[in-house]
């Protein structure tokens, strides 16, 4: 099962995250927890956060970019989460050998994030991907959609069939033999 975190602070005016969610919402084994539409007052119910991700063999950070991080609810969620003794630490092996994937959309084209001493847009994730690997998880290389301000409709259906074909290849990759009728449609 794939869970995706999603985290927008604005989802009703999102484009890009609202059609990638779109394209993959009716995948099967695909969960989709919605922060800011489940914790508007960002009181995280961390013990409902933990059970969705054990049911995960991957877990999704879906999110858009701002200001070079993530919004402020998913890394409230990581730090309440993602506890010791549970997500990492002695005994805290709940994530071990789980798979993760990070899903940005960016408003910017990938030039923007030329600045600094590392001019790469993937280093903007590595807090992410080493939170992960430090819990035990596989890093997965990341899905990122840019110039989401200024993208027409064919290029977000575009990047919608791409995000749906990563996750059901992950499917069926890690599925039964039994299971391998995973949607295509």
């Amino acid at each position: 099962m794939i869970l995706i975190i999603y985290a927008h602070p604005y989802p009703r005016h999102s484009h890009a995250n609202h059609r990638l969610l779109q394209a993959v919402k009716d995948i099967p084994d695909v969960e989709v927890r919605s922060l800011y539409e489940l914790y508007p007052d960002f009181n995280i119910d961390i013990n409902a956060e933990q059970r969705a991700l054990e049911r995960a063999d991957m877990v999704v950070f879906q999110h858009p970019m701002q200001w070079y991080s993530l919004p402020p609810l998913l890394k409230l969620w990581i730090d309440k989460v993602l506890e010791h003794g549970w997500a990492y630490g002695h005994d805290g092996d709940a994530l071990v050998g789980k798979d993760c994937l990070w899903a940005v959309t960016s408003g910017g084209d990938e030039h923007h994030f030329e600045l600094g001493d590392y001019p790469n847009f993937a280093v903007l994730g590595q807090p992410l991907q080493a939170t992960a690997l430090y819990c035990g998880m596989n890093w997965q290389p990341y899905f990122a959609v840019h110039n989401t301000f200024t993208c027409n409709e064919p290029a977000l259906i575009a990047a919608g069939e791409a995000y749906r074909q990563r996750l059901v290849e992950y499917l069926m990759e890690h599925s039964e033999p039994a299971d391998q009728g995973v949607g295509h449609g």
